[in-house]
């Protein structure tokens, strides 16, 4: 009896690009521990032969524009991608290519990082869930900034709005993971 193989997996890097570092919620030293969580999936993945994807926000104003300048990796991600796709809404997929690129490939598992937790992340989890991939949402390699409500005037604090996330996504959309758990799951791509 033969073991079943592994699927096969692909590392999908969300908006981790120079326009948010242009953001006035963008204080120094919050995205630590997310560039070190991050930095450890992507060289896992790379290590176990898994292809990195970078996704690129893509806006109509600011420093999500092509022409700010901005519109490039954060000084400290690793370069030379598998691919790389610019989008213009907030999942991954809708008009990039990349669920093409994805199939071509024969990737058949997503594993979700990035900024933001809520936004880009959840949503490309939840479009790729319903596209049919498996999904390990690696919340710790994901960021997001604190948020006021505008019709109560709570503030809720990044890990609460994380927290929320891996609510909505777990046994619906997503696996919710850390960086440890995702990479024991990745079988070296010449035994994929």
């Amino acid at each position: 009896m033969t073991k079943p193989s592994s699927p096969k997996a692909a590392l999908i890097v969300i908006d981790v690009q120079e326009s948010f570092a242009q953001m006035p919620f963008w204080p120094e030293g919050i995205h630590a521990p997310f560039q070190q969580a991050l930095l450890k999936l992507d060289a896992g993945a790379r290590a176990a032969g898994v292809p990195v994807v970078h996704i690129y926000h893509v806006g109509r104003a600011g420093p999500f524009l092509p022409e700010s300048g901005f519109v490039k990796p954060l000084p400290w991600l690793p370069g030379a991608p598998a691919v790389r796709f610019d989008k213009h809404t907030h999942n991954a997929f809708t008009d990039t290519g990349l669920d093409l690129w994805l199939r071509r490939q024969g990737v058949t598992k997503l594993l979700i990082s990035g900024i933001r937790t809520e936004q880009c992340c959840e949503t490309t989890a939840r479009v790729g869930s319903d596209l049919g991939y498996d999904v390990d949402f690696v919340s710790e390699a994901t960021l997001t900034f604190p948020m006021t409500h505008a019709g109560s005037g709570r503030t809720f604090s990044a890990e609460e709005i994380t927290t929320r996330t891996e609510l909505v996504l777990a046994d619906r959309f997503a696996r919710i993971v850390d960086v440890d758990t995702c990479l024991a799951g990745l079988v070296p791509s010449s035994k994929q």
